[in-house]
């Protein structure tokens, strides 16, 4: 019989000090006096991030700014209608688990076997069988160069270890939940119990673990842009436990350095946000200056045109006058440009704030 699901792994230095600059960044930002608007506009950066990033794993060619648009509602003529449907359906079932956290619900096969649903309804015809346990063999292939990676258990243990899996997650745990995220994602993209979509299925598991037990960290953080950042190293990550008798310790390290990671940064835009807040109050900037001083510190520059989008409703030359104020003021300076790029691009004058913003 069966003793059911048993992870294996150390615990090591490693792993410690990764959970502790998780454990900073989370304390960081329960504490911290962020502004509505910045915490929107990096909740909506974290969920582009994550969906581009989470299906370009698997694949997909399109660029981050065909995936911003077609997240803000705008076709693109020459995408693929595939990749366009991935990118979407990901931010079906991201906001299908937003909702069900906040229901406080458990988490159930069939739970993961609706977020799966979601994830690849209407791709490809239908054929990954959205929400379906497979029934046949199928084989992890690594999406760069079409190598076979990985052979998944055969279709018949598939019900059996999913339940296993769950059953595990549902009872009360004395790893740190962080780490039976890490778990979570690992086994579920180990069973591999999908046709296709088990990599998107279990980094949105991974991410709902979090998320339920209170490691939120405000939405604004993605891990799969530090997966795609270097798949081979993400890959070999997740082979090192095949590779070790099932020995999730390595695999955990790489997730926990990968979170660890991805929350610094957060950290790191939070406390210029702050910076960002607290000098606009003292400088006595206008809501236009202070949308054009926070577009720099996002993006390091701004032109016109770019003003323009931000304020829709006002006038060139109302907004022109705004950057005027501030070079006059020696917040900002014009870039010199090329001349292939004759706009102007404001900037942080040289040695003003701009190490700290």
């Amino acid at each position: 019989m069966s003793s059911g699901f048993q992870p294996v792994f150390t615990t090591t230095h490693s792993i410690t000090g990764g959970l502790t600059r998780i454990e900073r960044a989370r304390g960081f930002l329960a504490a911290a006096v962020l502004s509505e608007q910045w915490v929107r506009e990096m909740g909506r950066r974290a969920l582009l991030l994550e969906a581009h990033h989470t299906t370009h794993i698997e694949g997909t060619s399109l660029t981050l700014d065909q995936s911003r648009r077609l997240l803000e509602g705008n076709p693109i003529a020459d995408a693929d209608p595939e990749d366009v449907r991935e990118l979407l359906n990901y931010r079906k079932a991201f906001d299908f688990v937003s909702e069900y956290v906040s229901s406080g619900g458990s988490i159930t096969e069939g739970l993961i076997r609706e977020i799966h649903r979601r994830l690849v309804d209407g791709v490809r015809g239908g054929a990954a069988g959205p929400g379906e346990y497979r029934k046949i063999q199928n084989h992890v292939v690594n999406s760069l160069t079409g190598e076979i990676v990985y052979e998944p258990p055969p279709a018949y243990d598939v019900p059996i270890m999913m339940t296993e899996m769950v059953d595990w997650l549902a009872r009360g745990q004395e790893v740190h939940p962080v780490l039976v995220s890490g778990i979570a994602q690992f086994q579920l993209v180990h069973i591999h119990p999908f046709l296709d979509g088990n990599g998107r299925a279990s980094r949105l598991l991974s991410t709902l673990c979090l998320y339920r037990a209170g490691y939120d960290f405000k939405r604004l953080f993605t891990i799969s842009e530090y997966y795609d950042r270097d798949r081979p190293a993400f890959y070999a990550a997740l082979q090192s436990v095949r590779q070790s008798g099932m020995d999730l310790t390595a695999w955990l390290e790489y997730f926990v350095e990968g979170l660890a990671t991805q929350l610094s940064e957060v950290r790191r835009r939070g406390e210029r946000a702050i910076r960002r807040d607290v000098f606009i109050k003292e400088r006595g900037l206008s809501d236009r200056q202070a949308k054009a001083l926070s577009h720099i510190v996002e993006h390091g520059s701004l032109t016109i045109q770019d003003f323009e989008c931000l304020c829709p409703d006002v006038n060139r030359r109302s907004l022109q006058r705004d950057m005027r104020a501030m070079i006059e003021q020696r917040i900002l300076e014009v870039e010199a440009t090329s001349p292939t790029d004759p706009g102007k691009r404001y900037v942080f004058k040289e040695g003003w704030l701009g190490p700290e913003l």
